[in-house]
């Protein structure tokens, strides 16, 4: 049901759940669906585009990221990762890199096309930069690569795999990192968008097929896609104000889908914006790349 439009970008309903804060979308190519969740729930929603079926699942922990896997998806949450089985609606628990902390939390993740799963920490007050970047390799080992982060936001790679995306919503930055595909080393930080909070913070991320980088921009009610060279190529307009993730899916790819968040507006806003926490999608000319599986 189309519902607003910014140019020439129409911006469709796929689900609306009302998610205190909708997160992480993941399209599954094999499955021909869109996975994303409610981090406060907390819940894990899945829509097959084509049959209509819905699914969804209760969390032991609150949820911030997931990934695909053969079988299911990995989580990564407040009590560290868990392996999620979609058939039986079974969790095993995997590893907890920050259990002596109560006040952590996972807060988002991608799987690499290596098979990898990468996850952010942080502080739930998000004020103390000592939120973490982790590598879950096969092994189901995970290894702490960065540090100093306040809101680790947004997880992507070029299409050649020479690059690796990485926000901290908080600094309103974006930065781009030397990335080793072999060896999942991310090496040379340095800054690749910054913007005024005006502009709206840098929350969840994905790369198109052209190496264009797709940002949610909480509190700004916008997407913005930004050229490799990190310059403004488009922005566009949705009908809420805090949009969270982006995901392009879709049989051909070209479905962008943008979740979003209720908790945190007023009673007021929640009335000026029906569509806050909704699933929503636009269409775009450019392709993404499918998502791989956790190899784990």
């Amino acid at each position: 049901m189309p519902v607003s439009s910014e140019g020439s970008a129409t911006v469709e309903v796929v689900a609306n759940d009302r998610n205190l804060t909708g997160e992480s979308p993941v399209w599954s190519m094999r499955e021909g669906a869109i996975y994303w969740l409610d981090t406060r729930a907390p819940r894990i929603y899945r829509f097959n585009l084509s049959t209509g079926k819905r699914d969804d699942w209760g969390c032991p922990a609150k949820v911030n990221a997931i990934g695909l896997r053969r079988g299911g998806l990995v989580c990564a949450t407040k009590d560290g990762i868990y392996y999620l089985d979609t058939a039986t609606g079974a969790y095993e628990k995997g590893v907890d890199p920050e259990a002596a902390d109560p006040h952590s939390r996972a807060n988002d993740g991608k799987v690499d096309r290596a098979g990898r799963f990468w996850f952010t920490s942080m502080e739930d007050d998000g004020k103390t930069p000592t939120g973490n970047v982790y590598r879950l390799d096969a092994d189901r080992t995970a290894t702490r690569v960065d540090g100093g982060y306040l809101v680790p936001n947004g997880v992507g790679w070029s299409p050649d795999d020479r690059l690796m995306y990485l926000g901290d919503t908080r600094l309103g930055t974006i930065f781009v990192f030397d990335f080793d595909a072999v060896s999942g080393a991310m090496r040379n930080k340095r800054p690749f968008v910054q913007t005024p909070e005006s502009d709206g913070m840098p929350d969840g991320l994905c790369v198109d097929s052209q190496g264009y980088v797709w940002s949610a921009r909480v509190g700004a009610g916008a997407i913005a896609r930004f050229a490799p060279d990190g310059t403004l190529d488009r922005r566009i307009a949705l009908p809420v104000k805090r949009v969270t993730s982006v995901m392009l899916g879709g049989d051909d790819l070209r479905t962008l889908f943008i979740t979003t968040a209720a908790r945190t507006l007023s009673p007021e806003d929640l009335v000026a914006q029906p569509l806050a926490g909704a699933l929503l999608a636009v269409r775009v000319d450019v392709p993404g790349l499918p998502e791989a599986d956790y190899a784990g």
